[in-house]
């Protein structure tokens, strides 16, 4: 299993780069000004990365119990991803109609649209990550 330094390295640099390219994006697809969006996407970056860390940890266990190693194969990567997103969806919808002044449904449309970004994004980061800063055999194995 990775360490908590990787984790901490993979939370962080995920939000970053998905900050980067997440607000000029949302900015105009919603047709709002990078300052809205910039706060919105801070905020729910800021709470992703919170969840990020704790659900790939629990997803991890989980998959080092029933499979007794860590490596995810492409269909599995997709379930990681669309659960991870839905987690997200969930807790996020509110906040965002609340920040932006729209209907909860307006805000489902919204956070919808981000998700379907980061659910590619996600699929995308993760996969490069692990082939960027592979877990060690050894540590596989063992988790």
């Amino acid at each position: 299993m990775r360490t908590r330094s990787d984790r901490l390295r993979h939370a962080l640099s995920f939000e970053i780069l998905g900050l980067a390219l997440v607000t000029p994006l949302g900015a105009l697809a919603f047709d709002r000004g990078m300052h809205e969006i910039g706060l919105v996407a801070l905020v729910c970056a800021t709470v992703a990365t919170g969840w990020n860390y704790v659900y790939n940890l629990l997803f991890d266990l989980w998959m080092q119990r029933r499979h007794g190693h860590t490596q995810k194969s492409v269909r599995l990567r997709v379930v990681h991803a669309v659960l991870f997103e839905l987690g997200l969806l969930l807790a996020l919808a509110p906040y965002i109609a609340w920040e932006l002044g729209v209907s909860l449904a307006q805000a489902l449309v919204m956070d919808m649209g981000f998700a379907g970004f980061y659910l590619v994004y996600a699929f995308v980061f993760n996969w490069a990550y692990d082939m960027v800063f592979p877990v060690p055999a050894r540590a596989a194995a063992r988790g």
